[in-house]
């Protein structure tokens, strides 16, 4: 039954969204939008890997008309906390629409939302198209990755929700969606926790370890589909969770731990104070970048591959016609996104792994008789 009233939730939610996407802003928009250059190309997937305020899902290229679906925009000026829409921007991210907010004008430019200078009414560019009568705001909108975040943990709380349940009631054999949870949960202990935190500590942090894995195995799996979401492909996500990672073990560190990394024992004097800054950088750096980077990069290259796979039906259309390069592109386009599928849990397999490694090394107890 819970399974069942998790998918029902789902389903309605779904449609909702899709009840509403035939927004469209009524601004002034220049007649087509059609991407025929390589240029034009690169530059639509730049901008479609980026963050958003809103779901885009459709224009008309001989009116220029956007359908989406608006979310809030919540920033904080100068003049104190402002709240809209995000249609009253009429899709537009070249600073061109102003929205006047009674004290404040605000205006996005490349997919940032920038507050005009007192008096001004327009922005300024310099040579390097940077704006030179505006300043940044602090922005706390519900852009489209907030929502995303937001998906999936309302998804985790109703899987494990069911699950915990099911547990509580005294059952040995999960039912509905949880026989699919139960043996990536085993999977996720037995491979992943125990053979690098160990026998007596690795129950501390399974439940760290539970949520980042599912949490960015289903960002991954979210960005594959037709909404668009690119939330594991932000650095800023991935740089929080690899934050995370590091606030745990350092803090969970023992004291044989942070004995070996600031006076490692075995080793001349000299040297001691030397070593104990390049294990601190290490810990505290090089560890958490490596983590966040591998992450935000492979995601963000395989949406740029099937992105580009996708756009050569434009690019080769005159080299071997509109049938042949539409046909070429889907079937790269397909082969990819088959790839992409298990690239989403080898990420999150990765991500999990490394961070159980990082706080295995952090508690484990050392023997220096060896």
């Amino acid at each position: 039954m819970v399974a069942k009233k998790s998918i029902n939730f789902i389903t309605v939610l779904v449609f909702a969204l899709f009840s509403i996407s035939t927004y469209a802003d009524d601004g002034e928009q220049k007649p087509g939008n059609k991407i025929d250059t390589a240029e034009e190309i690169k530059e639509y997937i730049a901008h479609h890997l980026k963050d958003s305020h809103d779901f885009h899902f459709y224009t008309h290229n001989e009116s220029g008309k956007h359908y989406s679906f608006p979310l809030p925009v919540i920033v904080w000026t100068s003049n104190g906390l402002k709240t809209f829409m995000s249609s009253e921007f009429h899709h537009d991210d070249s600073g061109k629409v102003v929205v006047d907010q009674g004290d404040t004008k605000l205006v996005k430019l490349h997919s940032k939302i920038y507050e005009l200078e007192p008096g001004e009414t327009t922005v300024s560019f310099d040579a390097d198209h940077h704006a030179t009568n505006a300043h940044a705001v602090l922005d706390f909108s519900i852009t489209k990755s907030v929502v995303g975040m937001l998906l999936a943990g309302l998804l985790m709380l109703l899987a494990f929700g069911a699950l915990a349940r099911g547990y509580k009631k005294g059952k040995t054999i999960p039912t509905g969606f949880s026989r699919v949870l139960e043996p990536l949960v085993i999977y996720v202990r037995d491979e992943i926790a125990k053979p690098n935190i160990g026998e007596k500590k690795y129950r501390k942090f399974m439940g760290f370890l539970l949520t980042v894995f599912f949490f960015i195995w289903i960002l991954n799996l979210l960005g594959l589909t037709p909404l668009g979401f690119n939330v594991t492909g932000q650095i800023a996500v991935t740089a929080c969770l690899a934050i995370f990672t590091v606030i745990i073990y350092l803090f969970s560190g023992t004291k044989d731990f942070w004995g070996h990394t600031l006076w490692m024992p075995g080793v001349p004097y000299l040297l001691r104070p030397i070593l104990a800054v390049i294990e601190l950088i290490g810990f505290v750096v090089i560890k958490p970048f490596s983590l966040l980077v591998r992450l935000f990069a492979n995601i963000t290259a395989g949406h740029f591959v099937v992105m580009s796979l996708i756009a050569l039906m434009i690019t080769l259309k005159e080299s071997f016609g509109p049938v042949a390069s539409t046909g070429m592109s889907l079937v790269l386009a397909l082969f990819i996104m088959v790839i992409e599928i298990l690239v989403a849990f080898l990420q999150a397999f990765i991500f999990t792994m490394l961070s159980s490694l990082f706080i295995g090394m952090a508690v484990e107890e050392h023997d220096d008789h060896h």
